[in-house]
């Protein structure tokens, strides 16, 4: 995924979005279901940045507009983060034990603990019901994310990952996180004129260490996973 591809995805992913919105003025049906479970925790792989001043503003306002909707779920700040890649749906109480072959993923992840990346020129996308804060990853980002979806899909851990992807392409092309979710098909006027207001502002870069946790569907919490010792 060269950084000209993923950009022209999102993009188009922009286009489409804004063409489908062309055609339906309301917000459609209303979901009866979260996006994910709001409870249990999912086992992923991502960083937790610090918060640039730009996204921190963005969130803020995004916040505020959408205070007294009760379809709007947005990101609170302290759970921006970019998911490296997720590994299974939300399958975990609190305080449940992993199973066994845990260890085993830990010893896949010590090749990329703590490793760095940076992601760069952070833009909103649209989905029809959603908004997103994207970037491009540094090349070797790219890279690595391959070589660890790879070994977990050799590993007892394939079957969770299937899952937890579903039909989409595996790993996912885009490199995000989900700033608002709206529970209806589309969102409202207010927030598209919030996204077509900003669609071309870049938001600067992110930076952190990977790191490997268990973590609720918007990371807001988020329990690391040691590495195995070895």
């Amino acid at each position: 995924m060269q950084p000209i591809s993923l950009q022209t995805r999102y993009r188009s992913a922009n286009e489409n979005t804004i063409a489908l919105w062309a055609k339906n003025a309301g917000i459609g049906n209303i979901r009866e279901e979260n996006y994910y479970d709001p409870v249990k925790l999912a086992l992923a792989a991502g960083i937790k940045p610090s918060v640039p001043l730009p996204v921190l503003r963005l969130i803020d306002e995004l916040q505020r507009l959408t205070l007294a909707d009760p379809l709007a779920d947005t990101l609170p700040a302290q759970g921006l983060h970019f998911t490296f890649l997720p590994l299974t749906l939300p399958l975990y109480n609190v305080n449940e034990p992993l199973p066994a072959k845990a260890a085993q993923l830990t010893t896949i992840w010590q090749e990329f603990a703590a490793k760095k990346i940076v992601i760069r020129d952070l833009r909103l996308v649209a989905l029809p019901s959603q908004l997103l804060l994207a970037g491009i990853p540094d090349t070797p980002a790219i890279a690595m994310r391959q070589s660890f979806c790879d070994k977990v899909l050799d590993s007892d851990w394939k079957k969770e990952l299937l899952m937890r992807h579903g039909n989409s392409p595996l790993p996912a092309p885009f490199w995000h996180s989900t700033l608002l979710r709206y529970s209806a098909e589309f969102l409202p006027a207010v927030l598209r004129q919030f996204f077509y207001e900003r669609q071309d502002i870049n938001f600067g870069a992110v930076a952190g260490e990977l790191m490997l946790t268990k973590t609720n569907y918007n990371w807001t919490k988020c329990y690391p996973l040691l590495p195995a010792r070895v």
